[in-house]
C-alpha cells in the first residue's frame, strides 16, 4: 500500500486530501501542530511542528510520497511577521526537500499560489517564489520528481474564519451586513470550489504532471459584485455591500498576472461546482436553515 505523508493535513485543503486519499486506499499520515476534528480511524496523525526536524524527517523517511501543504498562508500575516514566514515558508521546506531526496522519495507535491506571477501578495508571494525555485533547482541537481499546484481562490467547507467568502458569510450572520475586504467592487475572481481542488491535487500524481507546474482555479470569471448581490439574495440583506480595499493588503483586484508568467499547464477539469451551488452549500454549512431566504 503506497504511503502518502501530507505535511499540513489538519488544514483547509490538507484535511479533504488526506480523506481522498483515505478513501482510495492509501496509506495516508498527517503531520500538523494542530490535530484535525476530520481525522479518520485509517489515518495515522504526527503531532508535531515544522520546526521538529527530528520529527519531520522520520516522518518522510516512512513515506512514498510528500504533500507539504503547511505554511503561514495568511498575506496579512506574512506581511507583519516576514522573518517567521521565510522561516516556515521557504526553510522548513528546504529541510523537506532535502528528507525527499535522502530518502530518494517518488515524488513532492507542493502548495503554492496563482501570486507567484503578481507584484501583489507581499512577502507571501515571495516565499512562495522562492521555494518554487529551490524545488525545480533540486529536480535538477539531485532529481528530485515534484508537482507544484498553484491555486486560486478556493472555498467550501473546513475553510477557516480567514477564507475570504467564510468570512463574509460569518460576518453576514452576525452583523447583517457584506463586506468584501479583497478589493473594490471591480474585482475579479476564478473561484475553485474544494471538492474539485482536492480532486485534482489527487489526479496530478499521473506521469503527465510529474515535474511540472499546475494551474488549480476555478473555470470561469466571476465579479466579486455577482457574488455578493447572490450572497445578499440567499441571506436577504438588503444592505449595499461595503468594499473595504486596505492599503497595503497585499490582494490583486482583477488580475494576479503583473508579470511574465511562469510556466505552468492549467489542470483540465471536465466537470467542475458551480459557483451558485457551492454558496448554497457553504452557506448551509455555516448556518441553520432557518436563517436562509433561499426559496425566493
Amino acid at each position: 500500500m503506497t504511503k502518502v505523508l501530507i505535511i499540513g493535513g489538519s488544514g483547509f485543503l490538507g484535511s479533504h486530501v488526506a480523506d481522498y486519499f483515505t478513501k482510495k486506499k492509501y496509506n495516508v499520515t498527517i503531520f500538523d501542530q494542530t490535530k484535525s476534528p476530520h481525522l479518520k480511524k485509517k489515518q495515522k496523525f504526527i503531532f508535531s511542528n515544522l520546526k521538529n526536524f527530528k520529527s519531520l524527517e522520520k516522518a518522510v523517511k516512512s513515506s512514498d510520497i510528500v504533500y507539504h501543504f503547511a505554511a503561514i498562508s495568511d498575506i496579512g500575516e506574512c506581511i507583519s511577521k516576514p522573518y517567521e514566514s521565510a522561516e516556515i515558508n521557504i526553510s522548513s521546506t528546504l529541510k523537506i526537500l532535502n528528507y525527499c531526496v535522502k530518502y530518494k522519495i517518488k515524488r513532492l507535491v507542493f502548495a503554492s499560489t496563482i501570486y507567484v506571477h503578481s507584484d501583489q501578495g507581499g512577502f507571501y508571494r515571495i516565499t512562495k517564489q522562492a521555494a518554487e525555485q529551490y524545488i525545480e533547482e533540486y529536480n535538477k541537481r539531485f532529481n528530485l520528481n515534484y508537482t507544484i499546484l498553484r491555486f486560486g481562490t478556493v472555498y467550501g467547507p473546513r475553510s477557516g474564519k480567514k477564507n475570504n467568502l467564510t468570512r463574509i458569510i460569518n460576518e453576514a450572520y452576525s452583523k447583517r451586513i457584506l463586506k468584501y475586504s479583497g478589493g473594490t467592487d471591480k474585482a475579479v475572481r476564478r473561484f475553485i470550489h474544494i471538492n474539485d481542488a482536492t480532486e485534482a491535487s489527487y489526479n496530478i500524481l499521473k506521469n503527465k504532471f510529474k515535474n511540472k507546474n499546475v494551474l488549480i482555479t476555478g473555470t470561469k470569471k466571476i465579479k466579486i459584485t455577482k457574488v455578493m448581490k447572490f450572497l445578499s439574495h440567499m441571506l436577504n440583506i438588503n444592505k449595499k455591500p461595503i468594499y473595504e480595499k486596505k492599503t497595503e493588503n497585499g490582494h490583486y483586484d482583477i488580475t494576479p498576472y503583473t508579470k511574465k508568467k511562469k510556466p505552468e499547464i492549467k489542470y483540465p477539469f471536465r466537470r467542475s461546482i458551480d459557483i451558485k451551488k457551492g454558496l448554497t452549500e457553504l452557506v448551509k454549512k455555516l448556518k441553520p436553515k432557518s436563517y436562509l431566504n433561499l426559496d425566493k
